[in-house]
């Protein structure tokens, strides 16, 4: 896989950059709009450079966009090593790639599903964060948000995997910030429920249009703008402040209890 990089002429003022994985349609999409309305330099990450660029275009343009799959850790190393230097200093980290795959229970499903969603949701996570996160601790100044879910709290029939690998990312959150005790470095994981408006179901249910329906029928979900507006306040919060975790689910969702099955 080729890695496509678009550059940027100098600027007078150096802005704050950010990083946003998963950057080329719902959250990353919205989050991109968002931190660009606060004045952001955005680096853009994702798989479709067609749709990356087009993002870019709509945002005035002046944003460096890296087609590249998060989970190539050698490509992934080798634009992050070609970053232009005004691109070099990231101050925020979203970690917004990631998929669910499937909603079988654990004896039925894929392996291959189960891999995929390791491997995205917990192994390019975690490595990104690590190339990043040195220089961060250099500058003692950074933010990395992580989007994680409310799966990795509530287990639900068919979650298995997916609800393990967001786990993996709220312990991995709370992890980072004990080790960055002492520095000035922010780490959150942002846990959202019901989303629309986002391919996240159209990727679980590989196009089902019926299924992908039946999740969102008679209900109103979150949008990928209310989670893009969260992540804006979170960066806008002074120095003192770090919030560990946010819960986030639309009105017509709710913690449950504990299901019983009865002969």
């Amino acid at each position: 896989m080729l890695v496509a990089l678009r550059t940027v002429s100098s600027m007078a003022i150096q802005k704050r950059i950010a990083l946003i994985t998963g950057a080329s349609v719902g959250i990353g999409a919205a989050t991109a709009r968002s931190l660009n309305e606060l004045g952001f330099s955005l680096i853009l990450v994702a798989r479709r450079q067609e749709k990356l660029d087009s993002l870019n275009k709509e945002l005035g343009g002046g944003h460096h966009v890296i087609t590249c799959d998060v989970t190539d850790h050698a490509q992934m190393t080798q634009a992050l090593n070609e970053l232009p230097p005004y691109f070099q200093n990231i101050d925020v980290l979203v970690n917004n790639a990631g998929l669910a795959l499937g909603l079988e229970p654990g004896y039925e499903t894929k392996w291959e599903h189960w891999e995929t969603m390791i491997q995205t949701n917990c192994i390019a996570l975690a490595f990104l964060t690590r190339q990043i996160l040195p220089e961060m601790v250099g500058r003692n100044k950074g933010h990395i948000i992580n989007i994680g879910s409310i799966a990795g709290t509530y287990a639900y029939k068919g979650g298995n995997v997916y609800g393990a690998s967001k786990a993996f990312v709220e312990h991995f959150t709370l992890g980072l910030r004990a080790d960055l005790i002492g520095t000035s470095i922010k780490v959150t994981n942002l846990e959202p429920g019901l989303i629309g408006g986002t391919e996240f179901s159209d990727v679980r249910y590989e196009g089902d249009q019926n299924k992908v329906g039946a999740t969102y029928e008679n209900c109103q979900p979150m949008r990928p703008e209310d989670i893009a507006e969260t992540i804006s306040w979170l960066v806008q919060q002074p120095p003192h402040l770090n919030v560990n975790r946010m819960e986030l689910m639309p009105v017509c969702q709710a913690p449950g209890g504990v299901l019983v099955h009865k002969n």
